[in-house]
């Protein structure tokens, strides 16, 4: 590695970690194609990777398949409220999803933004 270029892998994680340290209501983030595969990720050590992967590529597709019968078109976002918090996906490039996983009291306005702007900084190395 050269200097101060960094791999995209290395970008990708450190928008994540940004995004997570950064906005005081997400907790955690990952980056997962649409076959499951964790491509990064800003998730707590408790948390399986290989499980998020699985499940966000899991939603997504429930996403897609629901918006096609309900003739929605492509889904850009898919969001899951429980009792303790949020999760969401939205689509960061094409075959690409950004899950964040925030809590309960998150201002979702902010969290949109400031995964917009994730996305932004992701979409210039995919």
């Amino acid at each position: 590695m050269e200097g101060s270029r960094q791999s995209r892998v290395e970008v990708m994680n450190r928008v994540l970690r940004s995004l997570t340290t950064e906005s005081p209501d997400i907790q955690a983030a990952a980056l997962v194609s649409e076959d499951g595969l964790l491509l990064a990720s800003a998730l707590p050590q408790h948390v399986e990777e290989l499980r998020v992967g699985g499940m966000s590529a899991t939603l997504l597709n429930l996403g897609a398949r629901a918006a096609t019968e309900l003739g929605l078109g492509r889904p850009e976002q898919v969001l899951i409220k429980g009792s303790d918090g949020y999760a969401i996906l939205t689509t960061a490039s094409q075959g690409t999803v950004l899950l964040v996983l925030a809590g309960q009291h998150a201002k979702l306005g902010l969290v949109f933004l400031d995964m917009s702007r994730a996305v932004k900084e992701i979409s210039k190395v995919l």
